[in-house]
């Protein structure tokens, strides 16, 4: 019977019904049998008692710059820090401890630490005068950085939009720029050696899928390129679906990608932290953020990655820009109707009933983010200082979605938050809106089947049934006899891939990334 196992024990399949069942057979990595009566067949097969720990599937996490995140996960994550004075000191540890000449801080937020700003120009220089440095700031749309690097980009800066000597804030064109210097100094190898890094870091979140939206800050696209050959490197069953961020077509056909979009180019517009998410009705200090493009604009782009047979995501948070979104995916679909298409709104952090019916109608799914909520570095005060209590209390309406029939999946925005479906479990079934809260079996399906059902997987991975593959991970405890309160203390015991415990992805990178560019697998 060799490699023939049998996992007995609270099997939760998140199959259509969600079935819970005692049994599970699994052999080659495929799964042979699920159920509570175990055929005569597989009773000599090794038996795995699960006793109070429980089988699920693999969580996917279906939102995030796997490049981006790779690289600042190699940096220091700062988002812990209480004072700005703690997060001087962790960036003075880290320098004494780096060799590298250029790094990366990532997390900063002027809403959780005590000062209520972010660490400036000259409170880096003290810490950090002879090295360049960029800290990143927690939404990834914009940074501080030290004298040293300002002065090295400084002919290229003060011609941008965004650039902010006095404080050493760099945001809009500006951080885009300090970007993508940052990103061109890292060497191909080590955003390799990134990559394997960050796949072990989620495996042991028990994620055994990562859609990655890529195309920023590398010059030629190079991370897409790399994800790609990446990809094609692994042999542990980890599986990578790369969006490209742009609104220009090629870049996906020319690729062989079937999909394309993400933030960035992709996105209709900013985000609260920045007050540029765009709004239907003002800001209380009376601004409405920014709508990056036309109508027209937008509807153009869906019409042709329409046309194109390709799947569209969208960066949407404001009301406005969500409209918009939904306008636009409408239109495209009119234009030329499919029946499959699983063009999806990322983020959907405010969104209108007009838009939502929109959704529910054309079968528009979503890529949430419900680590949003009770965010450390954008706290509720803030949110309902700027937008207002009854607005703030609109957001990340989990359960309208639920609902509405809109299939819902969950993901980290990495290196924005990081990656932990356990907390997004947590944080979706605990909704501080009592309305907006869901079921452990919607949130469970939201992190796992729904996953994979949005880049066209479902056939294969996501649900604990026969013939699937063995994509599984084994929870301390289970999740539907935990006090709701208690589900993020669940811990992830085991990723399981292809039947398999995981192995790590790192082995010799020159190796790998040879495998990868000279593979033929999509």
């Amino acid at each position: 019977m060799g490699h023939m196992k049998c996992y007995v024990g609270s099997i939760i399949t998140i199959n259509e019904n969600d079935d819970v069942f005692g049994y599970l057979v699994e052999d080659h990595g495929k799964i042979l049998y699920v159920g509570n009566q175990l055929p005569k067949e597989y009773e000599q097969a090794e038996r795995i008692e699960l006793g109070d720990k429980a089988l699920i599937p693999s969580f996917v996490d279906t939102h995030q710059h796997l490049a981006s995140f790779s690289t600042f996960q190699a940096g220091l994550n700062v988002m812990d820090a209480e004072t700005n004075i703690e997060l001087a000191s962790m960036i003075q540890k880290f320098v004494n401890h780096s060799k590298e000449k250029t790094l990366i801080c990532f997390g900063a937020s002027p809403y959780s630490v005590k000062e209520g700003k972010l660490i400036s120009r000259k409170e880096l220089d003290l810490v950090c005068p002879d090295k360049e440095i960029m800290v990143v700031k927690y939404d990834g749309h914009a940074c501080i950085i030290n004298s040293k690097l300002m002065n090295r980009l400084k002919k290229k800066l003060e011609k941008l939009r965004g650039y902010h000597p006095e404080t050493g804030e760099m945001s809009q064109e500006a951080f885009f720029a300090c970007s993508d210097y940052i990103t061109n100094s890292i060497s191909i190898p080590r955003l390799f050696r990134n990559m394997q890094n960050a796949a072990d870091f989620m495996a042991s979140k028990g994620i055994g899928c990562v859609h990655s939206v890529s195309g920023v800050g590398f010059i030629g696209n190079l991370d897409i390129s790399m994800e790609q050959a990446f990809a094609k490197s692994l042999r542990n069953g980890m599986q990578v679906r790369i969006f490209p961020q742009s609104m220009d077509v090629k870049v996906a056909t020319s690729r062989k990608l079937p999909r394309i979009g993400g933030c960035f180019q992709c996105a209709l517009d900013g985000c609260f932290g920045s007050q540029d998410a765009s709004l239907n009705e003002p800001y209380t200090d009376g601004s409405s953020g920014v709508l990056y493009y036309t109508d027209e604009q937008v509807i153009d782009f869906c019409k042709r990655a329409n046309r194109a047979g390709l799947q569209i995501e969208m960066h949407a948070i404001g009301d406005k820009a969500f409209d918009q979104a939904c306008r636009a995916i409408k239109a495209a679909l009119d234009d030329y109707p499919r029946e499959n298409h699983r063009h999806g709104i990322i983020h959907d952090c405010l969104p209108t009933e007009e838009g939502v019916k929109i959704c529910r109608d054309y079968h528009i799914q979503m890529p949430v983010q419900s680590a949003f909520i009770n965010w450390k570095q954008e706290p509720d005060e803030y949110l309902e200082a700027i937008l207002g209590k009854e607005r703030a209390e609109k957001l990340n309406p989990l359960g309208t979605f639920v609902r509405n029939g809109i299939i819902i999946s969950d993901g980290s925005d990495a290196p924005c938050t990081t990656p932990n479906p356990i907390a997004w479990i947590d944080k979706a079934v605990n909704h501080p809106v009592h309305g907006e809260a869901i079921s452990v079996q919607d949130a469970l399906r939201m992190c796992t089947y729904n996953g994979y059902y949005a880049s066209f997987d479902e056939d294969k991975r996501g649900s604990l049934e026969v013939g699937k593959f063995a994509d599984m991970v084994i929870l301390s405890e289970n999740p539907y006899e935990v006090e709701k309160t208690d589900l993020k203390n669940i811990k992830v015991e085991q990723l399981l891939l292809q039947g398999l415990p995981y192995r790590s992805c790192r082995e010799n990178i020159f190796k790998a990334a040879l495998r990868g560019l000279h593979s033929r697998d999509a």
